[in-house]
């Protein structure tokens, strides 16, 4: 009966495998794509029927995308942009997270469970009051406008959150003792202890806030004031599009984040998996 069992177990084991490789495969193939097409000529990319592989790698695409946009301009506001983005949700996040976990005051509940209900709402429902008064603020066009509507996360919040329900009470206890008052108690002895999810937050904030399409678009016309999503989204046209450009900027774009994730992924993962486990 246990080698029955066993027997099951390895089969349904290598089903899942299975099934995981395949979805990872099918994740893979649309950037394996764009790879193979920014070394494509402009025919080979519109070819019928499709032409899967270049005949000869052409390295010109890469230097096209510079001249054709102004890729160092976008790649600075993009980065700026994504910076305070991330910097500031999680100092703020953090200290709200902190509050809602371990500080006692009236309407803690219904004040988080707010909170947590913006998340159910769609991005695009914000987009219009947000315009109206960064428009009375005089920042339409800014690079300022493209982050100061995000400076609280609550998906941040309610991932700290989390991380700080799960740790010992008593470490808070001996802090007091110790003397520490509220804010040194937060910054000294449970921000250190919750770096995992800080990663975490801080990659998934670079990743949102990296290839944010829509609100760059709404809220910037000017071309110096494009990010990297909506400036090579204007190598989109109707009738015509440098597909072997577009892929070249795309690959140029996506590097950064491709290699922060590389470098902290074993904290990011450790992060996201706590936190699903606490929820």
């Amino acid at each position: 009966m246990a080698k029955s069992n066993q027997a099951v177990e390895r089969n349904v084991n290598w089903i899942i495998h299975v099934i995981l490789i395949a979805a990872s495969v099918v994740m893979v193939i649309p950037f394996g794509w764009m790879i193979l097409t920014a070394f494509k000529t402009v025919t080979e990319a519109t070819q019928i029927p499709v032409k899967v592989f270049p005949a000869h790698p052409d390295f010109s695409s890469f230097k096209k995308a510079f001249e054709k946009t102004d890729f160092t301009h976008y790649f600075l506001n993009t980065a700026f942009a994504a910076l305070m983005k991330t910097v500031f949700p999680v100092v703020f996040s953090s200290m709200a997270a902190y509050a809602f976990a371990r500080i006692k005051f009236p309407g803690r509940t219904v004040l988080f469970f707010i909170i947590i209900s913006v998340m159910m709402v769609p991005n695009p429902v914000f987009y219009t009051p947000q315009y109206l008064l960064l428009s009375k603020w005089g920042l339409v066009n800014t690079v300022t406008a493209l982050w100061i509507c995000a400076l609280v996360s609550p998906f941040a919040t309610f991932m700290l959150r989390q991380f700080f329900l799960g740790i010992s009470k008593e470490l808070e206890e001996a802090a007091i003792l110790d003397g520490c008052n509220p804010f040194q108690t937060f910054r000294y002895i449970m921000l250190p202890l919750v770096k995992s999810a800080l990663v975490a937050i801080v990659i998934i904030q670079l990743l949102w806030s990296w290839n944010e399409l829509q609100w760059p678009l709404i809220i910037n016309s000017s071309p110096d004031k494009l990010t990297l999503s909506s400036g090579l989204a204007t190598l989109v046209s109707m009738f015509s599009t440098n597909y072997p450009i577009l892929m070249a900027g795309a690959i140029m774009a996506v590097i950064p984040m491709i290699v922060l994730f590389f470098f902290f992924q074993k904290r990011f993962i450790e992060g996201v998996a706590f936190s699903a486990h606490k929820g």
